[in-house]
């Protein structure tokens, strides 16, 4: 249940904070940086996910650099504001496309791209402008959609578990339709239960205005781990007929839980190349449990 660290989920963490501390004090720090990070990293299960490691390296981060443990609040408010400001445009390209539901589909993946963690320093709006006037264009696993078409149709609740800030309007316009299409379908949106990178909480999904019933994580994992949720997350998944998991920290924590849930990210990282065989950036859609 969920992907443990290998070598590259540990290289990649390594490097990346790295990268982020040495410009921020002398080298001897980084290293003393280092030396308690690998001590993280090495005090974690082994069966354990790389976001299971956020809330401690955060902290770690504050106390020693000083960095607020939001550090990501900039890129959160910039990231709903751009969305916002075209939330009736994505709606109505979405609204007037051949398969609604499929466009929403599209544009909610998309999305995914708000990531300011695992895109550390590359994140770009005017990139992201582009790739919206490109956004049907988006290939998915045919079956795999169809598949998800025929479950809702049948399923009273969907739980609709949201990654980052920004992302989540457009998680909100594609909730929308699928209300359109199945208006015998409750959905329940659930967001990190505290601040987690650049992950959506309540002050987001009430920013975006989410017209649905908002819940949280009851944790400030950067994903949904099993082992930490709250009462209400964890009723939540038990209850719920079909789950849709945005993102690949929610990826990292699942895979592998038997739960029907249908994973909904762009591919950023090398472990995530390697185990779908896809290159950088490719749209996936993919089931947890195998039909038939």
């Amino acid at each position: 249940m969920s992907i443990p660290m290998d070598t590259q989920c540990i290289q990649c963490y390594l490097r990346r904070n790295l990268e982020l501390v040495r410009p921020l004090g002398d080298e001897a720090k980084a290293t003393a940086f280092a030396r308690e990070l690998m001590g993280l990293i090495c005090a974690l299960p082994e069966s354990a996910p790389s976001p299971y490691l956020g809330p401690e390296v955060s902290e770690l981060l504050n106390r020693m650099y000083g960095l607020p443990i939001d550090r990501f609040r900039e890129e959160k408010l910039q990231s709903n504001r751009f969305v916002l400001e075209r939330l009736d445009t994505i709606r109505e390209t979405v609204r007037s496309a051949p398969d609604p539901v499929f466009a929403g589909l599209q544009m909610a993946i998309l999305g995914n791209y708000l990531d300011f963690s695992a895109l550390q320093g590359k994140v770009s709006f005017e990139k992201l402008g582009e790739m919206l006037r490109s956004a049907l264009e988006m290939e998915l696993d045919a079956g795999t959609y169809h598949r998800l078409r025929r479950e809702l149709a049948e399923a009273k609740t969907l739980l609709y578990l949201t990654d980052n800030a920004g992302e989540i309007g457009f998680d909100r316009v594609f909730a929308e339709e699928l209300a359109r299409a199945y208006p015998q379908l409750s959905i329940t949106f659930c967001v990190r239960g505290g601040i987690a990178a650049n992950d959506a909480t309540r002050e987001d999904a009430e920013v975006m205005g989410i017209p649905f019933p908002v819940i949280d994580s009851g944790s400030t994992i950067a994903g949904f781990p099993l082992d930490r949720l709250g009462s209400d997350a964890h009723r939540a998944i038990r209850e719920s007929d079909v789950i849709l998991a945005k993102g690949m920290g929610n990826a990292e924590t699942m895979l592998g839980c038997g739960y029907n849930v249908y994973y909904a990210f762009l591919v950023k990282c090398p472990r995530f190349v390697e185990r779908f065989q896809k290159p950088m950036f490719t749209p996936i859609l993919a089931a947890e449990r195998a039909e038939g």
